[in-house]
């Protein structure tokens, strides 16, 4: 099973950093490929830079379809999930999705605690219809390049945090590329279960992958066709006229 770790913004410490994650939750015998997108936004901090990395996700998964078996967004926003479900072959699964969603099986309700504006990731628990089972979405200040070039000082911000939302949490996400395998780091340290993206949307794409559902035929979610475009990738291109 090979499984494709895709970044959506082009810091490739930051997709190493997920592949690196997806690797230690990976069952044996899962190959993992990361890749990042050849254009865009350094890191997503926006809604105008989302937009743009939306684009250049679905241009680098074109260039991966039919060789891979499942794809995992190495992305905290999930950018460009639908899109993305849409176009490829295979199951896609987004990193804060997944997490909310093992969140659920853990306990009756979740935080989210992640750096710097904590409002994209309200909208996105709402718009994955989960926002009654969060308790709360908390940001530690800072930057992604904070957190690369000071990551003990994130560990001990991260981890004052999560002392405080285990009072009303059942388990906490930490959100955030640039956060995937802190989980490992900070578990032994803390009361409640931590939920790292990464590793949630690699079980669930293995699982995905292991059920063999087809992809549907029918709805906003079948594979588009005949769709004609000016200026796209070429891979891209032929996805959207259903070659």
């Amino acid at each position: 099973m090979r499984i494709l770790i895709a970044n959506a913004n082009t810091t490739a410490p930051i997709t190493e950093t997920c592949a690196a994650a997806a690797r230690a939750a990976a069952a044996p015998g899962t190959e993992i490929v990361g890749a990042t997108p050849a254009f865009g936004p350094r890191v997503i901090s926006t809604r105008a830079e989302n937009a743009i990395a939306s684009h250049a996700m679905l241009d680098l998964l074109a260039g991966h379809a039919g060789s891979v078996d499942a794809v995992v967004l190495a992305v905290s926003h999930d950018t460009a999930l639908d899109a993305a479900r849409q176009i490829m072959p295979c199951p896609v699964v987004g990193m804060t999705e997944a997490a909310c969603l093992t969140a659920c099986l853990v306990g009756a309700r979740f935080a989210i605690l992640t750096i710097g504006q904590p409002s994209a990731y309200e909208e996105l628990v709402a718009r994955h219809g989960l926002a009654s089972r969060c308790s709360e979405v908390r940001a530690i200040p800072g930057t992604v390049q904070d957190v690369m070039r000071e990551p003990e000082i994130a560990k001990r911000r991260l981890l004052e945090a999560v002392e405080e939302l285990s009072a009303r949490a059942d388990a906490v996400i930490l959100a955030g590329a640039v956060l995937a395998g802190m989980d490992r780091v900070l578990q032994p340290l803390v009361k409640v279960p931590l939920l790292d993206g990464i590793a949630c949307a690699v079980k669930m794409a293995e699982m995905l992958v292991a059920l063999g559902l087809p992809k549907p035929m029918t709805g906003p979610f079948a594979a588009p066709a005949g769709r004609e475009a000016v200026g796209l990738s070429a891979p891209l291109a032929a996805l959207l006229m259903g070659r």
